[in-house]
């Protein structure tokens, strides 16, 4: 049994998970599925003062409040960052693994949703689900730089997965797959693999860590 902690992006909360999370608990796995403050169900808590080291210890306080260890890490586009800076502070707790924005008038800290076409979605059920959960996002975890110690060269085991329908992030794959410390896949779909491909996204998870 593996324990994963599932890290939503921006804009919405960890609805998106809503497909991966039962299928990884049907499997026998155990899953945490921490919303980030500001967003989604935590939207209340929206202040300008939060930035990428907020969501880093958003995640951070799950691990060691819920005594996590051996964990799977599991980011969605922007929660990659977030991600990173965990696996960067607790190393020894993990097991594995252009765009304009758009911010609020009059608040010029909180960054506008991206449409569901700016992400190139094209089921009505999840274009559905993104226009209705999604919010405004705080700016300052977008432009605030990750700032690396080295921690995450001790996670053995880093995954890199991207959607292909269309490629947003080719960057970075190209990038990883040739880094002998990544693995890396595709799946033809849109930005939301968890929404649109679970059955095939639990696969690669659960092969994972076999």
């Amino acid at each position: 049994m593996a324990t994963f902690v599932l890290v939503h992006g921006g804009w919405a909360g960890n609805m998106v998970w809503r497909e991966l999370a039962p299928r990884l608990r049907k499997a026998g796995h155990d899953v945490y599925a921490p919303t980030l403050t500001g967003i989604g169900a935590r939207k209340h808590l929206l202040n300008r003062e939060i930035d990428l080291d907020t969501h880093i210890q958003d995640v951070v306080g799950v691990i060691d409040d819920a005594d996590l260890s051996d964990i799977v890490l599991v980011g969605h586009s922007y929660g990659g960052m977030v991600i990173s800076g965990v696996a960067d502070r607790v190393p020894e707790k993990v097991l594995l693994p252009d765009r304009r924005l758009v911010t609020v008038p009059g608040e010029d800290w909180l960054v506008e949703p991206i449409p569901s076409a700016g992400f190139g979605l094209k089921r009505p059920e999840v274009i559905a689900l993104w226009e209705g959960k999604s919010g405004p996002h705080p700016l300052a975890t977008l432009t605030q730089p990750l700032q690396l110690t080295g921690g995450i060269r001790r996670v053995k085991q880093k995954m890199y997965i991207l959607a292909t329908d269309p490629a947003r992030f080719t960057q970075f794959y190209d990038k990883l797959k040739i880094d002998p410390g990544w693995t890396v896949h595709t799946l033809p779909c849109t930005h939301f693999i968890q929404l649109e491909m679970p059955d095939e996204l639990t696969a690669i998870l659960l092969k994972a860590i076999s």
